[in-house]
């Protein structure tokens, strides 16, 4: 069974949808929509950038969101892709808001607006250039804890996503992280610093948690018309007002991918689908599970090749 994922950041890339924008008009139109309800040219910023600006979250967030939401748009009106069956849809954090919208749980309209002054909220938690986030490549998360709670008197960073066996990105102060890292290069551990201006999913998070619960609980969302995995738990939501809770809990709390995957996987998926830019999710998912069938659906050349 077929199960769909939508990438968080990381994924921004300057031009991204370019190519499905200039195909269809109905792609147009709901570029132009989204510069009406967000009160700005999102759609000039993910054509012409700079890419510094796409790299805010406060901009990054709904343009992932806008040219995922796109792209299963453009599948859906223009393939055949949906007369499979479709066992779960997933996201990689704000890629969540992606699946929600496209499961009918919530509409673009809510997406892009919740996901705005959720990028707001995660920015103002931590001024800009003081946070970030490391990739740490070929370890495993045990280590990695153990390393951490070891040195706990000198930095204070934080697990905040768990991708895939050998990839676990941490979240901190950019002086704690730079401790970190000199630690882990001292044990011949690679890491990496991530492009993004805020460290997500941690304590640090917590203002933007306050701000965004009574946002998220004054909205109206419906039942998912398809089961949608939370990053939480790893596991389906049970209900609407679980939703709302996981959502407000998902800014603070580490992204479980590596457990998502591997459940969707336990119940049945035997091929996932990326549906946005890049294929960041694609590669997670071959490391979790070299068995399952993965594919990529970013550009109109692989919209294209569907129906073949």
């Amino acid at each position: 069974m077929i199960s769909i994922v939508f990438p968080g950041q990381g994924s921004q890339k300057l031009g991204m949808g370019y190519d499905l924008y200039n195909k269809y008009e109905f792609v147009k139109k709901i570029f132009k929509k989204a510069d009406e309800i967000i009160g700005y040219k999102l759609s000039d910023i993910i054509l012409n950038g700079p890419q510094e600006k796409l790299n805010q979250t406060i901009y990054t967030q709904p343009a992932i969101y806008l040219v995922g939401y796109t792209i299963y748009e453009v599948l859906k009106n223009e393939t055949n892709f949906f007369d499979n069956k479709i066992k779960y849809f997933a996201g990689h954090s704000l890629g969540e808001y992606t699946a929600l919208t496209s499961s009918n749980s919530i509409t673009f309209e809510q997406g892009l607006i919740l996901l705005k002054n959720r990028g707001e909220a995660m920015q103002s938690a931590v001024p800009l250039g003081e946070g970030g986030m490391l990739a740490v490549l070929g370890a495993d998360i045990n280590e990695i804890k153990i390393i951490l709670e070891e040195n706990s008197n000198k930095f204070k960073c934080y697990i905040a996503n768990d991708n895939s066996k050998g990839q676990i990105i941490l979240s901190g102060k950019i002086k704690e992280l730079n401790k970190f890292s000199e630690l882990l290069k001292e044990k011949k551990i690679k890491n990496v610093k991530l492009p993004v201006s805020a460290p997500f999913h941690c304590e640090l998070m917590r203002d933007a948690t306050l701000k965004m619960e009574k946002i998220i609980n004054d909205q109206t969302f419906n039942d998912p018309a398809f089961e949608v995995v939370s990053n939480v738990t790893s596991e389906q939501y049970k209900n609407i007002d679980e939703i709302k809770q996981l959502l407000i809990k998902q800014i603070e709390s580490p992204v479980r991918w590596r457990e998502s995957i591997e459940y969707m996987i336990l119940n049945g998926t035997d091929t996932f689908v990326e549906i946005g830019p890049g294929k960041v999710l694609s590669g997670l998912i071959k490391r979790i599970n070299k068995e399952v069938k993965v594919l990529n659906i970013d550009t109109l050349e692989d919209i294209q090749g569907i129906n073949k």
